[in-house]
């Protein structure tokens, strides 16, 4: 008798707060107990991770498919929380990189500045544009656009000013995939050009070649020939900007 009563007011109090609000779901759902036990799932589950304890629980899941056992994604990714099996996320690790201040240059080719400018076409697609800037004559060698860029694109740029400028003494740059992948390295070490990283988030440590790709310097121009779907080799900016 005591029991029931006590299953009157808790049903009481569950639909007065249903009324006021403070509770909007379902009876059925409240009240929900598991069907299936999960301790035959849960043991299943330990043997698996510590036969591979570098894998999830959606690849755990994968295995218990492959065994025959049929079982809800989320009902693994559940059993296998609370038995204490997730993994614990490895911190990304951030490019450590010593400050790189500019240089006093007295003459060309002492070092060359390179970056990534993005746009879009008309169309929408994305493009990038390589900016290649000479740090003494602020000259701007190169403006290649297309939608992307591989390391070995950048240095077969890069290998075309050279043939009629020679090589640079320095290239600064930041630390995007084309500009730390062990082709472009190579290349630099191949060439005896030493290689300036600037430090991630700082690009007022590439300054000259971020003014070139702006809407003050010479980015007018490549944004209206890239939307046209054209390709500026080069520009030059002395005083004023012009094309070549």
């Amino acid at each position: 008798m005591k029991a029931a009563v006590e299953q009157v007011q808790q049903q009481y109090a569950f639909s007065q707060r249903r009324a006021c609000g403070l509770l909007m779901v379902a009876v059925s759902s409240y009240r929900y107990q598991p069907r299936h036990p999960d301790e035959d799932l849960r043991m299943r589950l330990v043997e698996l991770a510590r036969e591979k304890p570098r894998f999830g629980y959606r690849r755990l899941h994968v295995l218990l498919r492959r065994g025959g056992e049929v079982v809800n994604h989320k009902r693994v990714h559940r059993v296998y929380r609370e038995a204490g099996l997730a993994l614990r996320r490895k911190k990304r690790k951030h490019c450590v990189r010593r400050s790189a201040p500019l240089g006093q240059y007295t003459a060309a080719n002492q070092e060359w500045a390179l970056d990534f400018a993005h746009d879009a076409i008309a169309t929408g697609r994305a493009i990038r544009v390589l900016s290649v800037v000479d740090a003494y004559t602020r000259e701007c060698l190169a403006l290649e656009v297309d939608t992307s860029f591989a390391s070995r694109r950048v240095t077969r740029v890069l290998e075309q000013i050279i043939e009629h400028r020679g090589e640079p003494r320095a290239i600064r740059c930041d630390n995007g995939p084309e500009l730390t992948s062990r082709h472009f390295m190579a290349w630099c070490i191949e060439k005896k050009i030493e290689l300036v990283h600037i430090q991630p988030g700082k690009p007022t440590q590439n300054p000259y070649v971020a003014y070139c790709t702006s809407l003050d310097g010479c980015g007018k121009m490549w944004v209206e020939g890239a939307r046209s779907r054209s390709l500026m080799p080069c520009c030059f900016r002395g005083g004023s900007s012009s094309g070549s």
